[in-house]
């Protein structure tokens, strides 16, 4: 289990991820995503070691630029399509309740921490 801080970073770092992907799936045909290993990144990243201030500012940009990434997409757009490297497959709105979803899952999974 994460502390509250590691899962901040984490879910910044979802947003960013994800932002990166939509982006991939509107600029190209059916682009495989790059792997991204959580646990790896967390480790890297040395999310238990940073400033929960800066980590604060950070989580909130990434989640409005994110927000504003997916409000840009146009009615046509909806149906692109791109795939992690495992070959689960997505479109654009699929891949936007699978966003939706993490982010709910995480809150869940930090809910203990905050006690």
């Amino acid at each position: 289990m994460w502390s509250p801080l590691e899962y901040a970073c984490h879910v910044r770092d979802v947003c960013r991820i994800f932002r990166g992907r939509l982006e991939m799936m509107l600029r190209e045909d059916d682009p495989v995503f790059p792997n991204w290993d959580q646990d790896e990144a967390a480790v890297e990243d040395a999310y238990n070691a940073q400033d929960p201030e800066t980590v604060g500012r950070q989580f909130a940009d990434e989640a409005q630029a994110t927000a504003a990434a997916f409000d840009a997409v146009k009615s046509g757009e909806w149906d692109r399509t791109g795939r992690r490297g495992d070959g689960k497959d997505f479109t654009i709105s699929s891949f936007a309740r699978y966003f939706l979803h993490d982010i709910e899952h995480h809150l869940k999974d930090a809910e203990p921490a905050r006690r």
